[in-house]
């Protein structure tokens, strides 16, 4: 895909976003500004637990994210359901690398429906995309 494809791409659904470094440090930043970072770097932290492959680091990033993120007053507390906190609450003792999923799915519901759109008009957006044209245009005319 094109560049510009890729920048077009970006504001068709989050997944591409999330899917992109640059795209994902603006959106990131964004999120920080409206003090929501903790939803994507939950989401981020559960992307990378579930590739965990060694029995003792799944139960000690379980460990981490609950605390992290689920547990009452965690630092970074993310905002979903009693049966959904509940349920990680009384399996976390035996993790296993679906038992965030149902969180991570609420979480992604809230960032593409609620703070995706808001990214998509907001300054820190506006600017990844300048800023992509920018690089393209200089790739395109280096004679000039």
């Amino acid at each position: 895909r094109s560049n510009t494809g890729e920048t077009m791409a970006w504001s068709e659904s989050v997944d591409t976003v999330l899917a992109n470094k640059e795209a994902l440090t603006a959106f990131w930043t964004f999120l920080k500004s409206e003090f929501s970072e903790e939803n994507v770097e939950f989401w981020l932290a559960c992307e990378d637990f579930k590739k965990t492959k060694s029995s003792t680091k799944i139960a000690s990033k379980a460990q981490k994210i609950y605390s992290d993120f689920i547990q009452a007053d965690a630092p970074k507390e993310i905002n979903i359901d009693f049966h959904t906190k509940n349920d990680i609450s009384q399996n976390i003792s035996d993790p296993t690398l679906s038992c965030f999923d149902a969180a991570q799915s609420s979480i992604y519901c809230l960032m593409a429906k609620d703070s995706f759109p808001r990214f998509l008009k907001s300054e820190a957006y506006k600017e990844l995309v300048k800023k992509h044209q920018e690089r393209n245009q200089k790739r395109w005319l280096p004679f000039l």
